[in-house]
C-alpha cells in the first residue's frame, strides 16, 4: 500500500488511506478481560442484535489494553455514518500497531512517500476500535458506498506489544475518555507511570487476586459491567494505597521499591484487613452493615497505614498483636448499621465522612494517625 513515512525525534511511524472493505479484514478486535474469579454470565442476545452478537464473539485477553465496545456506541457511530453527507463520516484518524518491522520502499525521488509493506499478522488498534466496528455494520448495509470509504490510519511497526499499551493508555487516560479502574490494570505495562503508581498498583492487584487476600474478586475493576457483588471500586481502593505509599516513599525506595517490597505492603494490608474481618465478624461482607462499604473501607486502610508505620515489624505475632489493639472496635459495631449510619457520622460529603471515620478508629484503638506524628515530631 501507499503511505508516507513520519520522522518525528527517534520515532519513525507512517500514515495510510486503507480502503474500508480492505482494512476490517486486516485487523484484530480485542477487549482486555476479567476474570472475576469466574466467568461473568453473558447477558442473553437478541438473534437480530447483530451489533451485540459481534462484541460477544470478539477475542478476550489478559495481555490486551483495549475497553470491551459498546454496542450503543457503536449503533452511534453507525448512525453517523448513514447521515453524514457533506462531512467526511470518519474524520480522525484510527490508530493501528504490529509488532513486526513493515519493509518501506520510497518511490524514486521522494524519500518520504512510498509502498509499506503489510504485516503478516492482523494490526492491532491502538484508538479506533468502535469507529471500525461500526463501518463493519455500516457496510452490510451500504455495501457500495462503503466501497468509496477510506480510513485514514497512522501505523506504529517494530515495537513491543508494550508500546501499543502505552500508545493506548497516552491517548486515553483522561477521566472522560478511559474507566479509571481500567488505568490501574495498565500500570506496571506503561514505562513512563510513576515508580510510585505501579508499586500502588501492584499491590491492588495483589488484593484482587492472591488466594489470601481478604478482597478476593471482591473489587470492582469493570465498573458496570460487574455481575458480581463487590465492595469498592479499583480506582477508590488505587487512591487509598497510593496516598499511603506517596507518603511513604522515601522509606519504601530505601527498602525496595521492585516486586518483592510491593509483596511487604501486600501482606500488611492482608493481615489488617484479616484482623479487621475478625474484629468484625457477623458485620464483614454483611449488607446490613457499612464495613465493607468503600466509605469504611478507605477510612479503614489509612486506620492501616497508620498502624503499620508503628507496628508493622516483627512480621511474626503481627496479626495477634493487631488483633489485640483492634479489639475495641467491635464495640463500636452498630454504629456501622446501615440504618442510621450517615447521621451518626454526619459530613458534607464521602470525603469529609472517610476522614471522620479514620480519625474515631483510630482513637478508639489508639493509633495516633501518621499526620499527628510529623506535627508533634
Amino acid at each position: 500500500m501507499i503511505a508516507t513515512q513520519i520522522r518525528q525525534k527517534d520515532a519513525v511511524f507512517y500514515f495510510a488511506a486503507y480502503p474500508s472493505e480492505n482494512l476490517l479484514t486486516r485487523v484484530r478486535f480485542i477487549s482486555r478481560f476479567y476474570d472475576e474469579g469466574q466467568q461473568i454470565p453473558p447477558e442473553e442476545i437478541a438473534a437480530q442484535d447483530d451489533v451485540a452478537q459481534f462484541i460477544a464473539r470478539i477475542e478476550r485477553s489478559e495481555k490486551a489494553f483495549q475497553r470491551s465496545l459498546s454496542r450503543s456506541k457503536v449503533g452511534a457511530i453507525r448512525n453517523f455514518y448513514e447521515t453524514a453527507i457533506t462531512q467526511p463520516p470518519i474524520p480522525g484518524t484510527v490508530l493501528l500497531f504490529t509488532s513486526q518491522k513493515l519493509r518501506f520502499q520510497p518511490i524514486e525521488g521522494m524519500e518520504a512517500i512510498g509502498q509499506l509493506q503489510e504485516p503478516e499478522e492482523k494490526f492491532l488498534i491502538i484508538g479506533g476500535q468502535h469507529r471500525l466496528a461500526a463501518i463493519e455494520f455500516y457496510e452490510r448495509t451500504h455495501p457500495e458506498e462503503a466501497k468509496s470509504i477510506s480510513v485514514p490510519c497512522v501505523i506504529f511497526d517494530g515495537r513491543s506489544e508494550d508500546f501499543a499499551t502505552e500508545m493506548f493508555v497516552i491517548i486515553n487516560s483522561t477521566p472522560t475518555r478511559i474507566n479509571k479502574s481500567h488505568l490501574v490494570d495498565l500500570y506496571e505495562r506503561v514505562s513512563w507511570a510513576e515508580p510510585d503508581r505501579r508499586f500502588a498498583a501492584r499491590i491492588v492487584e495483589m488484593l484482587y487476586s492472591e488466594a489470601d487476600s481478604p478482597l478476593r474478586y471482591r473489587i470492582n475493576r469493570l465498573g458496570g459491567r460487574s455481575k458480581q457483588e463487590k465492595w469498592i471500586l479499583q480506582a477508590e481502593l488505587f487512591n487509598e494505597i497510593h496516598r499511603w505509599v506517596k507518603q511513604a516513599w522515601p522509606k519504601i525506595e530505601r527498602e525496595g521499591a521492585d516486586r518483592a517490597g510491593a509483596a511487604r505492603y501486600y501482606e500488611i494490608v492482608r493481615d489488617f484487613l484479616k484482623v479487621v474481618s475478625h474484629v468484625f465478624e457477623g458485620a464483614w461482607g454483611n449488607d446490613n452493615y457499612m464495613i465493607t462499604k468503600p466509605v469504611t473501607l478507605k477510612a479503614m486502610l489509612r486506620v492501616c497505614a497508620d498502624l503499620s508505620s508503628q507496628d508493622a515489624e516483627p512480621e511474626e505475632g503481627r496479626v495477634e498483636r493487631w488483633r489485640e489493639k483492634l479489639a475495641p472496635w467491635s464495640d463500636r459495631m452498630r454504629e456501622f448499621k446501615n440504618e442510621g449510619f450517615y447521621e451518626r457520622f454526619a459530613a458534607k460529603g464521602q470525603i469529609e465522612r472517610v476522614g471522620r471515620i479514620h480519625r474515631e478508629l483510630g482513637r478508639t484503638a489508639g493509633i495516633p494517625s501518621r499526620a499527628a506524628e510529623r506535627k508533634s515530631g
